[in-house]
Formats: C-alpha cells, structure tokens, sequence
C-alpha cells in the first residue's frame, strides 16, 4: 500500500458486537493482523463469494489474516437473525472467520467502522458510499487501507496482492 493510500488507524478503537453478542474491539477482533472487511449477505447473488473468502482465511491465516465479516441488511438481503446467519454461513459455506452482528453500512446510522470505511476511495479514486454487498476493504496493521468493489472476487489478483503486500514477504521455510 502506497503514501497516497488514507489511514483508517482509528478503526482499531471503534467497538464491534460479534454475531453471538459478544462487545469488543476492532482491534481486539483482529488483533493486530491484516484484516479483509466485507459487507456479506446471506440471500445475494454474491454470496458465493463467502466460498472463496473462507479459503483465503484458511491459505493467510498462519500469516496473519484474518476476514471479517459484517452482515448487513442495507440492501435487503440478509437473513432475519444472527443465529439464523450464523447457521446458513458455517452449514452452507463452513465459515469459520468471525462476523459482526448485523451492522447498517450506509446513511445516518452506520456503524462507525464503516462511516470511516466510505471514505477510503474506490477503484475509480473517488471516496464514496457502500454501493452493494461484498465490497471489499483490505485493512494492513498500520491503518493502510485498499477498497474493492462488490463484483471484485475476493481472490482476484489485486485482492491477493494487497493482501500479500500488507502482510509482508514470506518467512523463509514457509
């Protein structure tokens, strides 16, 4: 991630609800990995996309990744409960990365994590609002941040190199 690229360090500090209830911190949450933040819902075209995001869990975590998943009904898509959510994720797709409770991603009442998020640009270079589920935020240690939009897979090859990038090279033997 370059100079040019805005910090959202503060989003370590910002509190999350995890989806069975339980308070912490952003940066509890991914204490101190780099972290993929998705806006995902269960009942969306894209959902799909929570296959390939539970593989990149599983191929970066031992590197230090983490996703992070936040269910959001903004767009009328997401399943009525957390437990409801919980259950479709982990029997349908075997997600084992953690998620938010169901968070609003846009407007007056979005969670504080993602009145931040809208302000790191898009691929276009403009900052802007959520724009459909499982747009995409690539979050280093040190704040950096990357923005991918909804239809951008998750294991598309910019998404693999600012995640490789921000988690640094490889240890030599892995």
């Amino acid at each position: 991630m370059d100079e040019n690229t805005p910090s959202v360090a503060e989003v370590q500090d910002l509190p999350v609800t995890t989806i069975d209830g339980r308070v912490t911190t952003f940066g509890e949450l991914t204490a101190g990995r780099v972290a993929l933040v998705v806006n995902v819902a269960s009942r969306c075209g894209l959902a799909p996309q929570y296959e390939r995001l539970e593989a990149l869990q599983r191929r970066y975590a031992d590197r230090g990744f983490t996703v992070v998943g936040f269910p959001s009904n903004q767009f009328l898509q997401e399943l009525g409960s957390e437990d409801r959510i919980q259950e479709y994720c982990s029997t349908t797709w075997g997600v084992t990365f953690p998620m938010s409770e169901r968070v609003r991603v846009n407007g007056r009442d979005a969670d504080p994590i993602y009145r931040r998020l809208v302000e790191v640009p898009k691929e276009n270079g403009k900052p802007g609002r959520i724009t459909w589920n499982f747009e995409k935020f690539v979050i280093a240690p040190n704040g950096e941040v990357r923005r991918f939009g909804p239809r951008t897979e998750p294991d598309a090859p910019q998404v693999i190199e600012a995640i490789e990038r921000a988690l640094g090279p490889l240890e030599p033997g892995r």
